[in-house]
């Protein structure tokens, strides 16, 4: 019997079969998954290597779930090749699965360096890479990161904070350059240093030899070496099977690719000419291929998203937004830098909108900056009034449920309001765990989760009860 077939069982795969049952309870279900593990929050992998979650904590599903929702997965199991023909997926001991609708959620593979003796670095990828990390680094006197993006930092931080020495080496001339102007990577740099991390921007690597990361210019002793250099979509099945295939595997609004009957979602797909990295685009992605192929919304259009990237390190706080490297000859800057206090802020306007901000070591205005990008609407004449809203004389910009309407955005990965958490709580739910299984805020990236809390508390409060 034909149904919905899924292959990748990672954060867009997992979500599009949530999304599915969610919509029908009926449609025949099938999800394959190449690793063994129930599906996890991979983006949560970087707070388990820091030590601040376990690893339990990041379950996307319980070992009970697919039998309780009525969903056949197979884990462990790769899926080698599809035959449209016949409109089957073939898996590597040879099996055949029907499908009526086949969505592709196969994410993408890490990049490694490639030099001699790369296989000694481990990858940051998948909670197997996470626990050879943390077994490595008991024993480990000093560790190197390679690769000074979101990840790179992430890891690095983490290592830092179980107390082993760590260097972080990047290719580009600052930290995070993809989402970061040159000042604010030196920000971020600085206050890395202050953490224990030693940065070494500008420098290439050329081998890895036991003990020994050796560089252009010299070498860095490490007897543990984390490899963070990004990420590239996984097209090979798609490509296989005559897909077309760019950069990822290209799909329409619908996500649908040039086979009617085959859907792209996730890390692996492109649309637009773009492929997303974050969690957040690819949640909405999949509750848009949810829409369509239960009927639910036949509408339902993916129209691309605005990114916000959020940096989960403790005691560095930094969120980037939108095309933060236009300078004075694109754009209207406001822009703030403390170096020494840890602290940047920058503002990209045009045509009187915010189109792009990075805010490094002051997360208070994270919320309205965020909703003035989404919005899009022309901002107050007061520029600096939006960095530093207390001076300016306007209401401090602030977190506090109080202040925040119903109709905020808290949790941008799920798209979850302060109402909504308001009418979920007043529907029974009295701690984040009762709200998040309700409404799924803070099982993204977790950024919301102090907002959450504080929404609850302060809801409790209101009505003397308990929280």
């Amino acid at each position: 019997m034909r149904g919905i077939v899924v292959v990748g069982n990672g954060m867009a795969g997992a979500r599009l079969v949530s999304e599915v049952r969610a919509r029908d309870k009926k449609a025949r279900v099938t999800v394959f998954g190449a690793e063994e593990r129930a599906p996890y929050n991979r983006v949560l992998l970087s707070n388990v290597l820091a030590g601040t979650t376990r690893a339990d904590q990041v379950r996307l599903h319980g070992p009970s779930w697919y039998t309780d929702h009525n969903v056949t997965v197979h884990l462990g199991t790769e899926v080698v090749a599809i035959d449209r023909e016949t409109r089957c997926v073939i898996t590597a001991d040879g099996g055949r699965t029907p499908y009526s609708v086949l969505v592709l959620a196969t994410g993408s593979r890490p990049v490694v360096p490639d030099v001699p003796g790369a296989e000694r670095a481990i990858a940051f990828r998948t909670m197997d890479d996470c626990e050879r990390i943390l077994a490595a680094a008991k024993e480990a006197r000093r560790a190197v990161v390679i690769g000074g993006g979101l990840l790179g930092v992430e890891a690095a931080r983490g290592l830092a904070g179980r107390g082993l020495p760590v260097t972080l080496l990047h290719l580009k001339g600052h930290l995070m350059d993809r989402q970061l102007d040159q000042e604010a990577g030196q920000v971020l740099g600085d206050t890395l240093e202050g953490l224990g991390v030693e940065i070494m921007t500008g420098v290439s690597v050329t081998g890895i030899t036991d003990g020994k990361v050796e560089l252009t210019t010299g070498h860095v002793e490490a007897d543990l070496v984390v490899a963070a250099c990004g990420v590239r979509p996984v097209t090979g099945l798609a490509e296989d099977a005559g897909l077309h295939v760019e950069r990822g595997i290209v799909v329409d609004d619908e996500m649908r690719t040039d086979d009617p009957a085959i859907f792209a979602i996730g890390e692996c797909a492109q649309h637009d000419g773009q492929v997303y990295g974050l969690v957040a685009p690819c949640w909405e992605q999949a509750a848009i291929v949810a829409d369509l192929v239960t009927g639910a919304d036949a509408r339902a259009r993916y129209r691309g998203s605005r990114l916000v990237t959020r940096l989960k390190a403790k005691s560095v706080e930094l969120a980037a937004m939108g095309e933060t490297h236009l300078t004075d000859a694109d754009a209207e800057i406001v822009s703030f830098t403390h170096r020494r206090g840890g602290t940047y802020r920058k503002l990209v306007i045009r045509d009187g909108r915010l189109v792009g901000a990075i805010l490094v070591g002051d997360p208070a205005t994270v919320g309205t900056l965020t909703q003035l990008y989404d919005r899009g609407g022309p901002l107050p004449a007061d520029r600096a009034g939006l960095l530093f809203p207390a001076l300016s004389g306007a209401a401090p910009v602030s977190p506090s449920p109080v202040r925040m309407p119903d109709a905020a955005q808290v949790c941008r990965c799920n798209n979850v309001t302060k109402g909504q958490i308001r009418a979920c709580w007043e529907a029974g739910a009295r701690d984040v765990a009762a709200v998040a299984a309700a409404t799924r805020a803070t099982t993204g990236c977790g950024s919301c989760a102090e907002t959450v809390g504080g929404i609850v508390e302060w809801l409790c409060e209101q009505e003397g009860a308990s929280a």
